[in-house]
């Protein structure tokens, strides 16, 4: 994927940079493999608003992907066409089984039309094949991995991301994860080969305002500027301080590095290594 600029002719298109796409090769999506999706602007079944700055946007449809990967074993899948994904930051890509069954799956970089993706024990270690942790070997780039056997595909999903199994040990598989974590998997999850595509996402300059009211984003208004009804940081004459030992929400609770994971949760023990180099205690 490449990054392409635009002729600055307003002062917000100057600074606006977007994908080429040059990666997609079928631009509408298979029909068998679509469902409505329906907008709830951030607000719960009550009709208050549980996730702020959420709303409008363009409409999109949902493409059902197969993170599983487990209803084919054995079975060779054709690659038709890469998609573009509205309802992620990763590229997809339509397989045909060869019983002439389709399906969508995240689009690893180097995936192309015409290869052939298999999944299960007999599925060979290349880009795009499905296999258990078991059966890859160590030091292997993957995403899309399973936190438990079956359940599909649930870490590293998004767009350059990719994982690196660093060991195996009886019942467990250690990854390298994205953030720097360093986890043990059950050694009989499964996990796809190689890296997400669309590596470049992250490169993107919006620059307007509008086209994140495209993506159903709405503005954020900073609790300085408000009242003090508003939020706590708010009031004072001029630019002030916020008054307080540490940033808080609106709602008064500490904001920005309180650490919310639970102290006794279960999956604690899994984790080797936390992303800031500690150990779990």
């Amino acid at each position: 994927m490449g990054i392409k600029t635009y002729n600055p002719y307003t002062p917000s298109r100057r600074n606006m940079t977007g994908s080429d796409f040059s990666e997609i090769t079928k631009t509408t999506p298979e029909r068998s493999l679509v469902t409505s999706k329906k907008k709830h602007a951030g607000r719960n079944n009550q009709g208050k608003i549980t996730v702020r700055h959420q709303g409008g946007g363009n409409r999109q449809k949902y493409r059902i992907i197969d993170f599983k990967r487990n209803g084919k074993d054995g079975i060779p899948a054709k690659v038709i066409g890469i998609e573009y994904d509205p309802n992620r930051t990763a590229n997809i890509a339509l397989i045909c089984y060869a019983d002439g069954e389709k399906a969508y799956i995240l689009a690893p970089e180097g995936l192309t039309d015409g290869m052939t993706v298999m999944s299960g024990p007999e599925a060979e270690v290349r880009v795009g094949n499905c296999l258990a942790l078991a059966d890859i070997p160590v030091g292997t780039l993957v995403h899309n991995i399973e936190l438990m056997p079956g359940k599909g595909g649930q870490m590293v999903r998004s767009a350059g991301n990719s994982a690196q199994l660093m060991a195996k040990e009886g019942k467990y598989a250690t990854l390298r994860l994205p953030s720097g974590e360093m986890r043990m998997v059950p050694i009989g999850c499964r996990a796809t080969i190689g890296v997400v595509g669309n590596g470049d996402h992250n490169l993107i300059k919006i620059g307007k305002a509008g086209r994140k009211r495209h993506m159903g984003i709405r503005p954020t208004v900073r609790g300085s500027v408000m009242n003090p009804n508003d939020h706590p940081h708010g009031g004072g004459e001029g630019k002030t301080g916020i008054g307080r030992p540490g940033p808080s929400t609106p709602w008064g609770k500490p904001a920005l590095g309180l650490k919310t994971r639970k102290k006794k949760k279960q999956s604690n023990k899994l984790i080797v290594r936390r992303r800031d180099g500690k150990a779990i205690k």
